[in-house]
């Protein structure tokens, strides 16, 4: 066991948290912001990277490294490690960042290594490995919803992922097919074979609102689907936001915007 062998709980349904308690000595890493709480004992420290042994060494150069590759997949420079310097157990707790699942991961029984869309990872026990995988097809990296870069999640110890709606966890079996919308993937095992392929029929591609491509899941290997990516709630709050004329500071609900209206300035 190369990695810190953590326990953890999971509360609330929505919008989660996950509640890590430490042994003394031990530590968990996670993104910065990520923190929730944490018990008397428990110090925090800002590193670069993920502070493993596999992020690209001890020196300068190889922190630096294993902090670039966390932001070619739009993550912080930074991550935090807790560790619990106490002489009793402690908890720490970190929150989703928008409502969703958490879900652990125990890499040694996913074959020590899972690949998962950017912004995914909360956090881990301390000795697994954050990077990044490069999708080699061109198909899937130009239209796969997550570009040429997903993140890599390394090691045998506990990872904590967070994806938007309710995850699902599909295992398929060799050669079983699953098709899914490009921005509801959230992570598979690497032995999943991943590609795109266009939606058939031209009315079906431009008026079926499902987009022009699926991503094709190819087994064996597990993946996990989540109901409701980010960027489709996001578009929906967009949408449904009030538009203002430029310049106009006046909200349609407030008392300014009322008055606004009633003396006909709108």
């Amino acid at each position: 066991m190369n990695n810190h062998e953590i326990d953890f709980k999971l509360h609330g349904d929505d919008m989660q948290f996950v509640e890590v308690e430490l042994d003394p000595a031990e530590t968990v890493i996670a993104e910065a912001g990520a923190l929730m709480m944490m018990e008397d004992g428990i110090t925090m420290e800002t590193i670069f990277g993920d502070g493993s042994k596999s992020s690209g060494g001890s020196g300068l150069m190889g922190k630096l490294m294993g902090a670039g590759k966390r932001v070619l997949t739009g993550e912080s420079l930074f991550m935090t490690a807790f560790t619990n310097n106490g002489t009793g157990k402690r908890h720490v707790s970190f929150a989703a960042p928008y409502p969703g699942k958490i879900i652990a991961m125990d890499l040694s029984t996913l074959g020590g290594k899972i690949i998962c869309q950017k912004d995914s990872f909360l956090a881990a026990a301390k000795g697994v490995s954050i990077g990044i995988e490069l999708q080699q097809k061109l198909g899937a990296g130009f239209f796969g919803g997550e570009g040429f870069i997903m993140q890599k999640i390394e090691g045998d110890g506990l990872a904590f992922v967070h994806a938007g709606g309710t995850l699902i966890r599909k295992n398929l079996q060799k050669g079983e097919v699953l098709r899914v919308d490009t921005g509801c993937l959230v992570a598979m095992t690497a032995d999943v074979d991943y590609n795109i392929e266009r939606v058939a029929g031209i009315k079906t591609a431009l008026f079926g609102g499902e987009g022009l491509f699926f991503a094709t899941l190819r087994g064996p290997g597990s993946v996990w689907i989540q109901s409701m990516p980010f960027s489709r709630l996001a578009s929906r709050v967009f949408a449904a936001a009030p538009q203002n004329p430029a310049g106009s500071s006046q909200g349609e609900g407030s008392i300014a915007g009322g008055l606004f209206n009633i003396l006909g300035g709108k």
